[in-house]
């Protein structure tokens, strides 16, 4: 790795049930030197979350003392619970050169492109149709058939917004879903 070389934000986002986790996951695995920011949030634990590894669950009101000390490279309410990205250790992992994953909606992508315009890389993970995409939000057993229907019903506004991130990527195969986004890197870094 080049330490002098500056690093670079990749924001993926997705509708819920994209893929998003998965993917990151898989890319963190491969050699480079990639590193994953761990989100802020005040959503429940699921089974299986990790603190510190999936999210840094927090309060509502913690939270909201974090917005307003401006600690946020940006944040969303989503689905009514906020999420948040802290901007202290982006800004130190671009100093040296690391490859910043996030897993991130839309609007959050575009915060990111907003105050990063040279150091970001906004790549959408498109589901290969909405049925798949309904399957494996049900599949995945951790929401209400209630917050899966609040999900699905904010996709159509998700998959116009696409059209404006540097990269779309049909997620229909995680291998070549993976080495696709590690392609787009490796041009954009030359890595």
């Amino acid at each position: 790795m080049n330490i002098n070389k500056r690093g670079l934000i990749v924001a993926v986002s997705s509708p819920s049930g994209g893929g998003k986790t998965t993917i990151i996951k898989k890319i963190l695995k491969k050699d480079g030197p990639f590193i994953y920011s761990v989100s802020l949030t005040t959503r429940e634990k699921r089974l299986g979350d990790v603190e510190g590894r999936d999210y840094w669950f927090v309060d509502q009101d913690t939270f909201v003392g974090k917005i307003k000390s401006g600690e946020f490279l940006e944040y969303e309410k989503v689905h009514g619970n906020y999420y948040g990205t802290p901007v202290k250790p982006i800004k130190q992992w671009l100093t040296k050169g690391l490859i910043i994953l996030l897993d991130i909606d839309v609007h959050g992508a575009f915060s990111v492109r907003n105050q990063f315009p040279n150091d970001s890389l906004l790549v959408f993970l498109k589901p290969p149709s909405i049925k798949e995409l309904e399957k494996r939000l049900t599949g995945r057993d951790t929401e209400s058939q209630e917050q899966v229907q609040t999900r699905l019903e904010r996709v159509p506004e998700e998959m116009e917004l696409a059209k404006d991130f540097d990269h779309i990527v049909v997620n229909d195969s995680i291998d070549t879903t993976v080495d696709n986004i590690l392609q787009i890197i490796k041009s954009r870094q030359n890595i």
